[in-house]
């Protein structure tokens, strides 16, 4: 049998598509290559859709990659050095001294107070679930939901106060 009209198996693995093109004679024989894209699975179609979507709506959830962030730093710091949240605990301060400096500064009324008093107290919340969970674990106790409760609250005040465009 003549080589030219004997098919040649050659294994592949699964999901590849193979193209056989005859060898081409002569001077014009540039070797050439023909891509066959494959069909993505259901699960990459929406494993697609959700990355898409969290890409485009990625300033309006910051506070919840931000909060994803501080759980996971939360539960490193518990694992590798539970002492940090002896160093952690008197940042928790820090928001009500820029409360107190800020009204004293600029004093405000009203609505502008209130907003004030209310990411101040976020912001104290926040430091000190972050003390609390390096020491003793993310999800010890109330912990857990006390993050949740965070999440929540930090999202709709970004949602609220972020510019819309």
């Amino acid at each position: 049998m003549s080589s030219r009209t004997r098919t040649r198996t050659v294994k592949t693995a699964a999901g590849i598509h193979t193209v056989r093109i005859p060898r081409q004679r002569g001077r014009r024989s540039d070797p050439f290559v023909i891509v066959v894209p494959e069909r993505p699975s259901l699960t990459r179609e929406a494993l697609g859709f959700i990355g898409l979507g969290l890409w485009t709506f990625r300033r309006a959830l910051a506070p919840t990659g931000l909060s994803v962030l501080a759980f996971l730093v939360a539960g490193l710091l518990h694992l590798i050095a539970w002492w940090s949240a002896l160093v952690i605990a008197p940042v928790a301060a820090g928001p009500l001294v820029w409360l107190l400096v800020m009204q004293r500064r600029r004093p405000a009324r009203s609505s502008t107070l209130a907003w004030r008093i209310g990411l101040a107290a976020l912001a104290t919340i926040t430091a000190v679930w972050l003390a609390l969970a390096a020491g003793f674990g993310p999800l010890a106790g109330p912990l857990a939901l006390l993050w949740l409760l965070i999440w929540i609250a930090a999202q709709t005040a970004w949602l609220i106060i972020r510019p819309s465009r």
